[in-house]
Order: structure tokens, then C-alpha cells, then sequence
């Protein structure tokens, strides 16, 4: 299990960081929905998500971009993205507007996972409550709850790695708090 878990969070983090990199470097992608109702901002989707802009990923909603649009390198919605920046505000929006809760990045990982991996407790509700399914398998064979259920010390190297490489770009992570809530998100994906 020390392997499988060791092995799968880093490929996590190598496709999260690398994907989030280069989507927040200018990486820009068109909706497939863009409508001529309301123009959509000037900054893409997976950008306003990553910088927490909420006004801009409701003009997204408005001008009906396209809300499950992946970028380029890891695969990443701007959901998944919203999960794993802990973005809840922003996650909500795009639940309620009827982003793809379903839908996976590169390493198999719906939304779901990343919000159960970083113990994003609101997020996972949010998630639930909209009936995302908690039984997909991510690349590595593991459903959202495994995310959470190996030993929490095997897994403080690779937190600590991802707080210190994505802190720059606004991504936040109390790990002792996600040390605490791991049990809690596994109960609440039974």
C-alpha cells in the first residue's frame, strides 16, 4: 500500500503542478458554449479559477463557456482545479451551473478525489450533495475515500512538496488541518 500510495500521489502532483504551471502561464482555450449573450472576460476559465477571481467564472457561466474545458497538460477542469485550489466559492458556482462532476484529468481523478485528497470538507459536501459519484477509480485504482485512508505520515512529504511548489500561484494547504479531517471526508464518502 506504502508503494501504491508513494507512487500515485507523486504522479498526482507532477500532473497537478505541471498542468497548473502551464495553465496559469497564459494558457488560454475557447468555451465550445460561448454564446453571444453576454462576452466572456478577457481572463480564461482555469486562470480566474486559479487566481479565486469568482466575478470572472460567473461571467464564464453568463456568457456560456464552456465549464468543463481541460487544459492542456494534466487534463484539469477548472472544478477539479477549484477542488484542489480549495475554492469553494468558486466550486459551488460551477456545481450549480452544471460543470461534469464525472469528468477526469490525466491521472483518473474526477473533482471529487482532489477534494477528498486535500480534506476540502465544504467542497466534498458540495460534491456529495450534488451526487457526484463516490466510486470512480482514479488511474491508480483508487476511489475518492482511499484518497484518505493511508497513513497521514506517509503522505506529509508529499503535502509539504505540493504547499511549497504551488504556494506562489495561491494554493494553501494546512496540513496539520488535513492530518485532522482525513477521518472526517473518509466517513463522509462512505
Amino acid at each position: 500500500m506504502k508503494t501504491f500510495t508513494m507512487y500515485s500521489l507523486k504522479s498526482i502532483m507532477i500532473l497537478l503542478l505541471g498542468g497548473l504551471l502551464f495553465t496559469a502561464c497564459g494558457q488560454t482555450t475557447k468555451g465550445a458554449r460561448e454564446t453571444a449573450s453576454a462576452a466572456a472576460p478577457a481572463i480564461d476559465l482555469q486562470t480566474a479559477v486559479v487566481t479565486n477571481n469568482l466575478e470572472a467564472v460567473r461571467d464564464h457561466i453568463k456568457a456560456g463557456s464552456d465549464l468543463n474545458v481541460k487544459d492542456a497538460f494534466s487534463s484539469s477542469t477548472p472544478l477539479i482545479t477549484a477542488a484542489t485550489f480549495g475554492r469553494t466559492e468558486i466550486a459551488k458556482a460551477l456545481i450549480d451551473a452544471g460543470a461534469d462532476l464525472s469528468l477526469k484529468n490525466s491521472d483518473g481523478s474526477t473533482a471529487l478525489h482532489a477534494a477528498a485528497f486535500f480534506c476540502r470538507v465544504e467542497i466534498v459536501q458540495a460534491l456529495i450533495d450534488a451526487r457526484a459519484d463516490k466510486t470512480l477509480l482514479n488511474n491508480f485504482g483508487a476511489t475518492p475515500r482511499q484518497t484518505v485512508l493511508g497513513p497521514f505520515n506517509d503522505l506529509r512529504p508529499i503535502y509539504e512538496m505540493m504547499q511549497q511548489q504551488l504556494a506562489p500561484m495561491g494554493f494553501q494547504l494546512d496540513i496539520d488541518g488535513v492530518e485532522k479531517a482525513r477521518p472526517v471526508v473518509a466517513m463522509m464518502l462512505q
